[in-house]
C-alpha cells in the first residue's frame, strides 16, 4: 500500500506540475483513498456489499470479448447482455477500475489477487496483439482499420455500424489509469501510455475536422485519459491528442455560457467536460475552466432534482420544464451522477469553494448510495421521480448496464472526498465515520458518529508528538443560520469561520478529541422549474414515503436489453396523495417522530394518504415510493384531478394496447432495438426528441406476449415531406407529413410473427417528417 500511495502522490504531482507555471494549482488537496478506511454505518455496508458483487463476477467472462480480439482463446464465454451485444467488454473497464478503488480502499488480499489477475490477462491479450491494441469491441479491428484510412461513419448511437466503439474502449482506458494511479500498478502506466500510442497512430491521418465528425459519436472521456496520459508523461503529444478529441460542438456553447443542453444525451455530455477541466488544469486554460464552472453550475442548480440527479430518459429536458420528469419511469441516471461527483471534485480541488461540497453530499447521499440495493447489492440505473413508481435492480450473473460499471466503482469510493487538506490544515468535508492515516503529519484521526440518525460528529487525534495546526470543518448550506458548537477535550470552544469552514488552531496533542454538533432542520425544496411540486429534505437527507409493492414487474431485471427499466404499471397520477394548501404553510403538515429520522405528512388528498410516514430516500427500497409531492390551493385541487384523470386515461389507453416502443432520437431506446440507419440524423424540438431521415432507418420490435396488428407512428407536422413504411421488408403504407399521428395496419401475413423489423424510408420528398415515437400496437 506505500506503493499505491507514492504512485498516487507522484501522478498528483505530474498532473499539476508539468508546465507548472501554465497549470491552474490546486487550492485543495485530496487524500489518496487508501489512506482513508471506513469503520461503520452505511457505506461501509455498502462497500461490504459492493465487494461480495465484484468477488462474485467471473473475471474471464468479462475477459472473454478482450480475448477474442486479441486472437486467443477465451476460457469462458462472454457474460450477456450488453456484454455480447455489442458493448461487449465496456465492463471489464469499469471492473478494472472498481477493483482498484476497492483494493486501495480496504487493502483487500482476495481483491488485489483478482485485480492482478485481471491485469495480467488484459496485459496478455495486449500483447497478443503487437501494437498497444487493448480492446473488446467485437470485430474492432475492422473498425479502427476503416477509421485510420478515413473511413468514418458516425451517429450518436454508433461508429462504422458498431455500438459506440469508443465509449467502450474508453472504459480500458479508464481501467488502466485507476489501476496505476489508485492501485500503484506500475505495469498499467506501461500498458496505457502503448494503448494511447496505438490511438496516436490510428488517427494520425485524420484531419481535425474528420475527428470532431467521429466524435458525434458517444466517446465516453477520452479527451480526460489522454490529458492524463500527458500528466504521467510530461509528453506533450498526448496533451494534442486530448484536445483533438474535446468535442467542439459541445465546448464552444459553454465558453460563451450558453445552455444548449436540452435534448442533448446527458451523460455523453458530461465526461467530455470532464476532459475540459482536466486540460484546463494542465496547461492553466482559464476560459476552458470557466465552461466547465457554467456547466456545472447549470446543471445543479437548473436541471437537476433534490437527490442530486438529472435527465429524464437519459435526456436533459428543458430547463424550464420538469413535467417528464414527474411522469417518465426513466428517471435520473446513475451514471451521470457518477460522472457528475467526478467533475464536482476537480472543481473543489482548484476553486476550494465550500459549495461544491455540499453537492457532493447530496448526490452522495440521496442518489449514489440509494442506488444500491442494501440487502442483495444490486445496482440501479434509472431512478424514477414519478409518484408511485419504482428502481428495478441488477443480478450480477444478468445485467451489464452502464450503470452496473459505474455503480461497481461508486460503492468502492466512498472514503476518496471525507478528508482534505491545505497547507497545515486538516479539512473534514463528510461525516462518515472513518479513520485518516496522514503520514506525512505523523497523525491519526478517526471520526466517530451515526450522522445522520445523531446530530454530531466526533474527531479524535492520535500524535506522537504534540504539533501545531488547523482542523477545519465545512459548514454545511443545510444548518443555515443555526448555531453550531464545538467542544475540545469536553470544554466548549470558539471556531473561527471563513469561506464555508469553521477552523480550531491549537496545539494538538494525543487523545485530543474535537466534537462538533450538526444541528439538522427541515427544508421543503422545490423544483427547479419552479412548478408546485416539492421535495422534503432534512438536513442532507432527501425524504421519501413507500407506496406499497403493487405490481412491481421486473423489480430484480433479467438480462434482456430493456430490463434496467421499471417496466411495471404506472400508477395513476390522480391517485397520487397532493398537499392541500399554501407555500408558506407546508412545512407545519409534517411532524419528527421523535429521536427517530421518521416524520408523518398531514394535510394530504385524498384522505387516505393521512399520515404518510416520511423516512430517508437512501433507506427507501424495494418498494413504489413517492420523493415529490404536488402543493395545490383548495380551489386548485378539482380542475388539477380532473386534468389528471383525462392525462392518465389516456395515457393508460395507449399502455394497454402498446406491445413495443421506441422513441426516436433517443439512444438507449434506439439501441435497445438495434437502430440501423442510411442518411439519418436526430435532433430535438423544444424538448422533444425527433429522427429524420435522407434514406432510411429501422428498429427490431417485439410483441412481448402481446397482440399487434399495427405500426403507431407519431411526427411533428410538416405538409411538404412524407414516408413509406416497410415491415419485415413488405411495404405496408405511406404517411403523409399533414399529420401527426399515423396508424398502419399489419397485412395478415405479418401477424403470424412476434418480432418485426420497422423500416422507414424516404417516400417522394427529399427527407422524412421528423420522427418522435414508433409503437407496436393492437387497434
Amino acid at each position: 500500500m506505500e506503493n499505491m500511495r507514492k504512485l498516487y502522490f507522484l501522478g498528483l504531482m505530474l498532473m499539476a506540475s508539468v508546465n507548472m507555471e501554465a497549470g491552474l494549482p490546486q487550492k485543495i488537496k485530496t487524500f489518496p483513498i487508501d489512506d482513508v478506511r471506513l469503520t461503520s454505518g452505511v457505506f461501509k455496508h455498502a462497500e461490504k456489499l459492493d465487494k461480495c458483487y465484484l468477488m462474485g463476477l467471473d473475471p474471464d467472462r468479462l475477459l472473454a470479448p478482450y480475448m477474442k480480439e486479441a486472437g486467443l482463446q477465451p476460457k469462458a464465454e462472454n457474460y450477456p447482455n450488453w456484454e455480447n451485444t455489442g458493448l461487449d467488454g465496456h465492463i471489464g473497464g469499469h471492473y478494472l477500475s472498481a477493483l482498484s478503488y476497492m483494493y486501495a480502499s480496504t487493502g483487500d488480499e482476495e481483491i488485489r489477487k483478482r485485480l492482478d489477475y485481471f491485469l495480467s490477462e488484459m496485459k496478455r491479450c495486449q500483447d497478443a496483439s503487437g501494437n498497444g491494441y487493448l480492446c473488446g469491441v467485437p470485430g474492432g479491428k475492422a473498425v479502427w482499420s476503416e477509421i485510420k484510412s478515413g473511413k468514418i461513419d458516425a451517429n450518436p448511437f454508433g461508429l462504422n455500424n458498431r455500438w459506440v466503439p469508443l465509449y467502450n474502449i474508453h472504459k480500458t482506458y479508464a481501467g488502466l489509469r485507476d489501476a496505476y494511479l489508485i492501485a500503484g500498478k506500475e505495469e498499467a502506466k506501461d500498458m496505457l501510455i502503448a494503448l494511447t500510442d496505438w490511438m496516436i497512430d490510428i488517427v494520425s491521418g485524420l484531419t481535425d475536422e474528420q475527428i470532431q465528425d467521429m466524435l458525434r459519436s458517444e466517446h465516453g472521456g477520452l479527451n480526460e485519459v489522454f490529458a492524463d496520459v500527458y500528466g504521467i508523461t510530461g509528453e506533450e503529444k498526448y496533451l494534442d491528442l486530448a484536445k483533438r478529441f474535446s468535442h467542439r460542438a459541445v465546448l464552444n456553447p459553454l465558453l460563451e455560457n450558453k445552455d444548449n443542453l436540452t435534448g442533448m444525451h446527458a451523460n455523453t455530455q458530461i465526461p467530455k467536460v470532464i476532459g475540459f477541466k482536466r486540460i484546463a488544469d494542465l496547461e492553466g486554460n482559464g476560459d476552458w475552466d470557466n465552461a466547465s464552472v457554467f456547466f456545472w453550475n447549470t446543471v445543479v442548480n437548473n436541471r437537476s432534482v433534490s437527490i442530486g440527479g438529472n435527465s429524464v430518459r437519459e435526456h436533459f429536458h428543458k430547463s424550464d420544464d420538469f413535467s417528464s420528469m414527474m411522469t417518465s419511469e426513466q428517471g435520473p441516471e446513475t451514471c451521470n451522477t457518477y460522472n457528475m461527483l467526478r467533475l464536482t471534485k476537480m472543481l473543489y480541488q482548484t476553486s476550494a469553494d465550500a459549495s461544491y461540497m455540499d453537492y457532493y453530499e447530496r448526490a452522495l447521499y440521496n442518489h449514489i448510495l440509494s442506488s444500491q440495493n442494501p440487502v442483495q447489492g444490486g445496482l440501479v440505473y434509472f431512478t424514477p421521480m414519478r409518484s408511485g413508481h419504482y428502481r428495478v435492480y441488477s443480478q450480477p450473473q444478468n445485467c451489464f448496464w452502464c450503470c452496473v460499471g459505474s455503480g461497481m466503482e461508486n460503492h468502492a469510493k466512498y472514503a476518496e472526498m471525507i478528508y482534505a487538506s491545505r497547507d497545515n490544515e486538516l479539512i473534514v468535508n463528510l461525516f462518515i465515520p472513518s479513520v485518516l492515516e496522514w503520514e506525512e503529519c505523523g497523525m491519526t484521526f478517526t471520526q466517530e458518529t451515526s450522522f445522520p440518525e445523531n446530530e454530531s460528529t466526533k474527531i479524535s487525534v492520535a500524535t506522537k508528538k504534540p504539533k501545531k495546526m488547523k482542523i477545519s470543518f465545512r459548514k454545511p448550506e443545510w444548518i443555515g443560520d443555526a448555531k453550531v458548537t464545538f467542544l475540545v477535550n469536553g470544554e466548549k470552544t470558539e471556531a473561527s469561520y471563513d469561506k464555508g469552514y469553521f477552523t480550531i488552531e491549537r496545539k494538538w496533542k494525543d487523545g485530543d478529541v474535537v466534537e462538533m454538533s450538526l444541528p439538522m432542520s427541515l427544508r421543503a425544496v422545490q423544483i427547479p422549474d419552479k412548478s408546485p411540486y416539492y421535495s422534503f429534505m432534512y438536513g442532507p437527507i432527501v425524504l421519501a414515503s413507500d407506496m406499497g409493492k403493487e405490481r412491481m414487474d421486473g423489480l430484480f431485471a433479467d438480462d434482456s436489453r430493456g430490463g434496467h427499466v421499471a417496466s411495471g404499471p404506472q400508477l395513476p397520477l390522480q391517485d397520487m396523495p397532493v398537499i392541500v394548501g399554501g407555500e408558506k404553510d407546508i412545512l407545519s403538515n409534517i411532524k419528527k417522530n421523535g429521536s427517530k429520522l421518521e416524520f408523518t405528512l398531514s394535510g394530504t388528498y385524498p384522505s387516505k394518504y393521512e399520515g404518510m410516514i416520511l423516512k430517508p430516500f437512501y433507506k427507501t427500497h424495494e418498494c413504489r415510493y413517492m420523493v415529490y409531492w404536488e402543493l395545490v390551493s383548495k380551489d386548485e385541487l378539482k380542475k388539477k384531478q380532473d386534468e389528471l384523470a383525462r392525462a392518465e386515461m389516456e395515457r393508460a389507453r395507449l399502455e394497454n394496447v402498446t406491445a413495443d416502443l421506441v422513441v426516436c432520437g433517443e439512444q438507449q431506446p434506439e439501441s435497445d432495438h438495434f437502430v440501423k440507419m442510411e442518411q439519418s440524423v436526430i435532433g430535438s424540438e423544444q424538448g422533444t426528441p425527433w429522427r429524420e431521415t435522407k434514406g432510411w432507418f429501422s428498429y427490431k420490435m417485439k410483441s412481448k406476449g402481446k397482440p399487434v396488428n399495427a405500426v403507431m407512428i407519431n411526427s411533428f407536422i410538416d405538409a411538404s415531406r412524407d414516408a413509406e413504411v416497410y415491415v419485415n421488408g413488405q411495404k405496408i403504407g405511406e404517411i403523409n407529413g399533414k399529420e401527426a399521428l399515423h396508424v398502419l395496419k399489419f397485412p395478415k401475413q405479418l401477424l403470424k410473427v412476434s418480432e418485426w423489423e420497422i423500416k422507414v424510408m424516404r417516400g417522394k420528398s427529399d427527407i422524412t417528417p421528423r420522427f418522435c415515437s414508433v409503437r407496436l400496437v393492437f387497434e
